[in-house]
């Protein structure tokens, strides 16, 4: 039975299609994010510009830091749903840094060192029962 060469893998991330899609989610909030291969650096979330969905700095900034850490040119597309403000950004930040590593692994030690590959598990703590909040207990009176 005769041995089948293999084929060299393809070096290019995008061979056979047009964008590399990964999610992030934080709290709520749940993103998809679609990398362009080529592109002008355009950054948008449910079809409108980085700075109309997110008109706050902070939020916005947070949203494409991943994209400045590594100083390259992609084409952004996000979807985002559910939550509040500051946890579709960070979920977005998560989708597009894993969208990243998906398009080159050697970018992952600097995403990694500057926190960005790092899944925030943090969620707000359910009420307890015969409490007044989370862990906030009734006040108690001695007389």
């Amino acid at each position: 039975m005769p041995q089948e060469e293999k084929q060299p893998k393809e070096t290019n991330p995008f061979f056979g299609r047009k964008y590399i899609r990964a999610v992030g989610r934080r709290k709520s909030a749940v993103a998809v994010a679609q990398l362009y291969a080529r592109g002008k650096g355009d950054f948008v979330i449910n079809k409108k510009p980085l700075n109309e969905y997110f008109p706050n700095f902070v939020m916005s900034n947070n949203a494409k830091s991943p994209l400045e850490q590594v100083d390259k040119k992609f084409d952004v597309n996000v979807r985002v749903s559910g939550g509040g403000p500051m946890g579709q950004a960070g979920a977005v930040r998560l989708a597009v840094a894993r969208a990243l590593v998906a398009f080159d692994e050697e970018l992952k030690p600097a995403l990694r060192k500057a926190g960005f590959v790092t899944v925030d598990a943090r969620v707000k703590e359910r009420k307890k029962p015969g409490l007044k909040r989370a862990r906030r207990a009734p006040q108690w009176s001695k007389r």
